[in-house]
């Protein structure tokens, strides 16, 4: 018999995340995978981890939400977490996107490294490659995934108005 290891990777947030961005359950992998830029197969490997970990119902369609909301605001930065880099050319994340940057000024800011952003700053490496991309096509998305940076590279203020952002999107 084979035993799998179920670990988490950082593609299964962004997924789950662009699940919630989609707010439809009866969404499919292959347009899924399309727009986030990436194969089928990862993705239905994604989904067999998240179900695993409870983070997908059985059916693999509908994300648990509270459990998400509490795995990113006390796991997501001790799993997953990033360090602000070089500065380079991006697109805008954590405080630095909306919504945050409505609510926090700051002199520096923070993007995804990606040869064809409008920002210069320092670089946080995205939870997937394709993230830059992917959050192009998706407003929705790009403030999901800025919000959980705030989380993985801000400061207490910063991460206090994420989780509540981030409550107010997914609970």
């Amino acid at each position: 018999m084979r035993h799998f290891q179920y670990s988490m990777k950082p593609q299964d947030v962004f997924i789950l995340l662009k699940i919630i961005a989609l707010k439809n359950d009866n969404w499919q992998q292959i347009p899924l995978a399309q727009s986030l830029k990436m194969s089928q197969s990862e993705v239905s490997q994604s989904v067999a981890r998240s179900k695993y970990a409870g983070l997908l119902d059985d059916s693999g369609k509908r994300v648990m939400r509270q459990v998400l909301m509490d795995f990113l605001q006390y796991g997501l930065p001790v799993v997953f977490p990033a360090k602000p880099g070089a500065v380079v050319r991006g697109i805008p994340t954590a405080h630095s996107a909306p919504p945050l940057n409505k609510e926090i000024n700051s002199s520096e800011d923070y993007v995804w490294p990606f040869a064809r952003g409008n920002v210069r700053g320092h670089g946080i490496t995205p939870l997937y490659d394709t993230v830059p991309q992917a959050v192009i096509e998706d407003e929705q998305l790009h403030a999901l995934l800025a919000l959980t940076d705030a989380l993985r590279v801000g400061k207490a203020r910063e991460k206090n108005v994420a989780v509540r952002e981030l409550k107010s999107r997914i609970c």
